[in-house]
């Protein structure tokens, strides 16, 4: 073999080489670009856990940010708010990781109001809030993996709650006005300042919010 045919041999393994990493490189860019949608997915297999012992939870925010609720209830939303950015945990209730009813049962546990652990036992709790009358403290329910109430928040004023979605895997705040909670909004309850809450229980009906493009289950 000649110099000449070797260095054309090599010239065309490089080109080969170069199309293959170039696809190989696009295809995974396509899959991590798509975001997956809510609930999402459990923890990918032979991810690292952290221990518990490492897990902290935030500092509380400052008063000025937590929003105005009354009795126990303003107590709840400081709670609520100082766990901004604990993990999720398919089945977690407490700090080293928290699901939706998780969190919510955990966050009022803490000042002595016992709900139920699962979501659909927790939207019997309380009596039915019409949705112009929620107010922070107030528990709001959605409809996203099974049908009726599948999801739970914790209302803080302003049309925003708080709560533990399996998507972006964190506790964080966002508007339930929009479009994809709102299409799922199923209710919302009040949990009466009692010491056990789940002897609170009353007829529930689903709501439709206002501008859904369709009613709840």
């Amino acid at each position: 073999m000649n110099s000449a045919t070797y260095a054309d041999i090599t010239s065309v393994t490089i080109r080969v080489l170069v199309v293959l990493l170039a696809v190989t490189s696009g295809a995974c860019a396509a899959r991590s670009g798509v975001p997956r949608p809510f609930p999402g997915a459990a923890t990918p297999p032979g991810a690292a856990e952290v221990p518990p012992e490492r897990v902290e939870a935030p500092a509380p925010p400052p008063a000025a940010d937590v929003p105005a609720a009354e009795g126990t209830f303003a107590g709840v939303i400081r709670t609520a708010l100082g766990f901004l950015g604990v993990p999720y945990r398919n089945g977690g209730s407490d700090p080293t990781g928290f699901d939706c009813s998780g969190f919510v049962q955990w966050v009022f546990g803490r000042h002595g109001l016992a709900l139920p652990r699962e979501v659909r036992d927790q939207y019997r709790v309380g009596r039915d809030v019409d949705l112009d009358e929620v107010r922070a403290g107030d528990l709001l329910f959605f409809q996203t993996v099974t049908r009726g109430a599948s999801h739970v928040g914790i209302a803080l004023g302003h049309g925003r709650f708080v709560h533990a979605p399996s998507s972006r895997g964190v506790v964080r705040v966002e508007p339930y006005s929009a479009s994809y909670w709102a299409r799922r909004f199923v209710g919302a309850r009040r949990v009466e300042e009692v010491r056990n809450a789940e002897r609170v229980q009353a007829p529930i009906a689903p709501r439709v919010f206002p501008g859904s493009i369709r009613s709840a289950r």
